[in-house]
């Protein structure tokens, strides 16, 4: 069991570095490796299977809603970009450039995208032309990069993947229905697939997109209690559309800007599954996000039978994503290497299992053992997958309430920033300067303006004056 003990022993606790304990799950159980480029990563079979998984999910519930893929160039000329001002601004710091193709320096710089609103404008523009083309709704699967200069795995890097949808429709209402419709697409899969429990809302004029009319957003709470910003949907209003002249003629035959919006969630959503659901032994996947749903692990396999009764029971598992350990580590080695890997669930089937017509099935949430007839084993294991997946959201919601605090005063509102880490809801009375001031002196961030509004007070927490609405604030990744 020395071996086995090393393997946990591997992961830095939690409550005693929650940064470190992070970085050691990553790549313990082989998400990802740094690569040569800084800022950069590879994405490792057990860290990609997860996006995969991620991606058939979501990507059938826009299908679900009328979007259609596409893909557009990865570079961006200059010119272009440089169409809408304020967007161009709020990406400058952030661009990486090509300057040569070849040998040869090009007559104009191209922009590797941040972001592709540009482009997409510069598509509807030349196939938009009547309101009969309208809306158009498409979504892109690719990779962005920004030139961050701090990186952390999943959750801030120079390059990451994506998906990005951008459409554009006749009216404003039509723009700002479908703004909504993705955050809560975004908010209904997170919540069912992924057990994460979301707040939506929207986000402050300082905080919002750039060149955008108005941003939404859904954030997560981390078990360390910090925000992390897990989807954005965006309403651009025909700001983009008048800087790229994106226009149709309606059908009282007058030239009309279109309306447009723009929605994006990315492998940072990986990060929020880490720290949501991990503990000290290790990751612990969602059953419904989970590459590998089941480890069955033999016990005493090179005794005669074990081994065809591990593949019956993977057969009769058949649908479910099921992988048999049947390499000559230990079991004790295989427990905990699955609990590493945070597989939903562990089958242990050995001599006196098979005798007994039974298996031993433990869950890698609670650790919970269950003894499962194994006539009824296909039956039992979906049963404990749904009760796990409807727990792990439980238990991460119980999470996030017990970890959300109201003040009304702001001396109240100071002690809490400094001594309860989580989300903090208080009143805000929506002026630059007083979200400025909690920032510099709460060292808090105005994560979303939400859906669900209450009244705690009637006065800005900041500065005592008419408040406009309530606030979630909190410290953020």
């Amino acid at each position: 069991m020395g071996k086995d003990k090393k393997l946990v022993e591997a992961i830095t606790s939690m409550d005693e570095d929650f940064a470190q304990w992070y970085t050691d799950i990553v790549k313990k159980a082989e998400l990802v490796e740094y690569s040569g480029i800084k800022g950069c990563m590879i994405l490792r079979p057990a860290g990609y299977s997860i996006w995969e998984n991620i991606q058939k999910e979501l990507d059938a519930r826009f299908k679900a809603v009328g979007v259609e893929n596409v893909y557009l160039p990865m570079f961006i000329p200059e010119s272009l970009l440089n169409k809408e001002k304020d967007h161009v601004e709020g990406f400058a710091p952030e661009v990486a450039w090509v300057t040569h193709g070849g040998t040869e320096e090009l007559t104009e710089r191209l922009c590797v995208r941040p972001t592709s609103e540009t482009l997409f404008c510069d598509l509807y523009s030349r196939i938009v032309e009547s309101y009969r083309d309208l809306p158009k709704v498409y979504n892109q699967w690719c990779s962005v990069v920004r030139w961050e200069k701090t990186t952390r795995p999943f959750l801030r890097s120079a390059e990451f993947l994506w998906q990005e949808g951008h459409t554009v429709h006749a009216t404003a209402e039509e723009a700002e229905e479908r703004t909504i419709q993705m955050l809560n697409v975004y908010a209904d899969f997170c919540e069912e697939v992924l057990a994460i429990p979301m707040i939506k809302g929207r986000k402050t004029d300082k905080e919002k997109f750039a060149g955008a009319e108005a941003t939404y957003t859904i954030e997560a709470l981390m078990h360390d209690g910090k925000a992390l910003q897990s989807g954005t949907s965006h309403n651009f209003g025909d700001g983009f559309a008048k800087a790229f002249d994106v226009t149709f003629t309606d059908r009282d035959n007058t030239v009309k800007y279109v309306h447009q919006t723009s929605w994006g969630l990315s492998t940072r959503i990986i990060g929020a599954i880490i720290m949501v659901h991990g503990d000290d032994s290790g990751l612990v996947l969602p059953p419904r996000i989970a590459p590998v749903q089941v480890a069955i692990i033999p016990i005493a396999q090179k005794k005669e039978g074990v081994l065809e009764a591990a593949a019956a029971v993977k057969e009769k598992l058949g649908a479910f994503r099921v992988k048999v350990d049947d390499s000559d580590k230990s079991p004790g080695w295989k427990f905990a290497e699955q609990e590493m890997r945070g597989i939903p669930l562990r089958i242990e089937i050995g001599p006196k299992d098979i005798e007994a017509n039974q298996a031993i099935v433990c869950r890698r949430d609670n650790g919970e053992k269950t003894a499962v007839s194994l006539d009824e084993i296909d039956v039992r294991v979906g049963e404990i997958l749904e009760k796990m997946q409807s727990d792990m959201l439980e238990r991460a919601r119980a999470h996030r309430d017990a970890h959300t605090y109201e003040a009304v005063t702001w001396d109240g509102f100071k002690e809490a920033a400094d001594t309860k880490p989580g989300f903090i809801k208080a009143m805000w009375c929506g002026d630059l300067d007083c979200e400025l001031k909690i920032k510099e002196e709460a060292g808090l961030t105005s994560r979303c303006m939400p859906f669900k509004q209450e009244k705690l007070s009637d006065r800005c927490i900041c500065c005592g004056k008419p408040a406009k609405s309530l606030v979630y604030w909190g410290k953020a990744y």
